[in-house]
């Protein structure tokens, strides 16, 4: 095999900005909600508010799922270009939506797009990487996710409540990105990849099926932390008795080591295993979050705590996709990581509801901190059921002649 030469850096920045993308749909309905539901705008009402954020969650999982083997079968940068095309579009028009319908039916369709653009993301990055390298390139694209999902809160702080500009600013921003992904991002190399069996079903066959199993429930696991947490942290730290500034001040210090953590994942887990790290990152989120549900007395030592577990929760998530690129070959990559994340966005719904659910029972104050850190050890269980030579047995399928 021909070593893979060193990428250059245009094109890995541009990877970043299509993640950060994801960043911004992550929060942009959280922050405009507010404004909606005191005006009334289009509506909106508590009950019209949740079933557009589960919709939109919903539009963007079927797209992971859906659009990762159309990448496999006709090349990630067409994809890219398609998905980021849609997405912009779709996120513009809601500038001008005249019900509550139309806005829900636009964040669906554009969830579609969006939902392809992570998986497809990662993979194309893993292209262009060396094989060493992989982990770290991996974690490094996703620090885009949480630098978007934080200069949008950012930018609604400045604009709201004139909540529209948001959705602008948004679909601007990827209508802008879509020429430089035209012109930056180079065609990845052309393999032989119409393999004569569905793509998908290569998921669920031998060797694959019990690194499937293990890597989808990790990833359903891993998103049910970070929506859980992104979601519900503020309140279960007010439900725990910790003013309302500091409840907010800890959602910030959490997606702070968020970053840190996906710039130390990656690094360690070249050189030590991405399998070996997962395992360890989910299990010390684990042992974090039950930690967190005895309240602390000293303030500082509340903040480090929670800094902490940032780096750890959502870097393991991250983790799980890196493990991804390593076990499957190239040519079903995009559909692997699809159905991963796809499979994690259920998680994403899940985490959030469970949690919601406590709230309304009065327990989620610790019991929320329990249900996380259960998620987190099971996600260490299902990491472990995968083969450890995992990477040797799932090698290409040749096409037959």
């Amino acid at each position: 095999m021909e070593p893979t030469p060193r990428p250059r850096p245009w094109p890995l920045l541009l990877c970043w900005v299509i993640v950060a993308l994801d960043g911004f749909d992550l929060v942009v309905l959280g922050t405009v909600i507010p404004t909606l539901l005191s005006t009334r705008e289009l509506g909106f009402d508590a009950p019209a508010a949740t079933a557009v954020a589960t919709a939109g969650l919903v539009g963007v999982g079927v797209g992971a799922l859906t659009v990762g083997p159309l990448a496999d079968r006709y090349g990630r940068r067409l994809c890219l270009l398609l998905c980021v095309t849609v997405f912009s579009v779709l996120t513009l028009a809601i500038v001008i939506a005249p019900n509550i319908f139309v806005f829900a039916l636009l964040r669906v369709l554009a969830g579609l797009a969006l939902g392809a653009c992570l998986p497809v993301t990662i993979a194309y990055v893993t292209d262009l990487m060396p094989r060493e390298r992989a982990g770290r390139a991996t974690t490094l694209t996703m620090t885009g996710y949480h630098a978007g999902a934080v200069l949008t809160a950012l930018l609604a702080l400045a604009v709201i409540p004139d909540w529209r500009v948001l959705f602008a600013i948004g679909g601007i921003a990827g209508l802008v990105t879509v020429p430089l992904i035209r012109l930056a991002l180079p065609e990845e190399r052309r393999r032989q990849q119409d393999v004569a069996r569905p793509t998908v079903r290569r998921l669920v066959e031998r060797p694959y099926l019990l690194i499937s199993i293990g890597v989808w429930v990790a990833s359903f696991m891993g998103l049910l932390l970070v929506y859980g947490l992104n979601t519900w942290l503020p309140q279960l730290m007010r439900d725990a008795g910790y003013g309302s500034t500091d409840s907010l001040g800890l959602l910030l210090v959490l997606n702070a080591g968020a970053v840190t953590g996906l710039i130390l994942a990656g690094i360690v887990a070249d050189r030590s295993g991405t399998k070996r790290i997962a395992m360890t990152w989910f299990a010390l989120s684990g042992v974090l979050l039950a930690f967190l549900s005895v309240r602390l007395e000293n303030v500082t030592m509340l903040y480090v705590a929670v800094f902490v577990t940032g780096v750890f929760v959502f870097s393991a998530q991250v983790l799980v996709y890196a493990f991804v690129t390593q076990l499957y070959p190239p040519e079903i990559r995009s559909t692997a990581l699809g159905f991963a994340a796809g499979i994690g966005r259920l998680g994403a719904i899940v985490g959030p509801a469970i949690t919601g659910v406590l709230v309304s029972a009065g327990l989620a104050y610790p019991g929320g901190f329990y249900v996380f850190a259960a998620a987190a050890i099971l996600a260490v269980g299902a990491l472990a059921i995968v083969p450890v030579h995992a990477r040797i047995a799932a090698k290409p399928v040749p096409a037959p002649e």
